[in-house]
């Protein structure tokens, strides 16, 4: 079953959403209400927690496969759960699934900033190499 994905961190960023789905899909900008984005302690990606008031924006790709679904799923791993969420688009409003944080204690009380998000050690970190690209680069053999 397709679904739409609301992303608010690393996978904002196209180098790293390429490296975790295998397929192509349409994007857009889009705003979440009564969520807020705060910075994981000791990493360099945030975790969403609901929290009344707040907003966090991110990038929506629409139409995701199922298996590019358990992929992500996969990434996210066991400290996120995935949760149906209502996305303000620039003239419409669309529900999408995104991961919420649910370690608890596991954020530090410092909003995440996507500007200082530090892409490379996260790639060098998290992220292997997609499949059938050179093994030369920083995540080579």
């Amino acid at each position: 079953m397709k679904r739409h994905i609301f992303t608010y961190g690393s996978l904002m960023f196209a180098e790293v959403w390429r490296r975790v789905v295998a397929s192509s899909y349409r994007s857009a900008k889009g705003k979440i209400l009564d969520h807020a984005r705060y910075a994981v302690m000791h990493e360099t990606y945030p975790g969403l927690v609901v929290q009344k008031g707040a907003s966090v924006e991110g990038i929506v790709y629409f139409d995701v496969q199922a298996a590019d679904i358990a992929a992500l799923d996969n990434f996210e791993g066991p400290d996120y759960f995935r949760r149906t969420v209502t996305v303000q688009l620039q003239n419409a409003q669309i529900e999408a699934d995104t991961y919420i944080y649910g370690k608890q204690p596991g954020l530090s009380d410092m909003p995440w900033d996507p500007q200082a998000f530090e892409i490379e050690r996260f790639l060098q970190t998290y992220c292997r190499v997609p499949k059938g690209a050179a093994n030369d680069g920083p995540n080579g053999p």
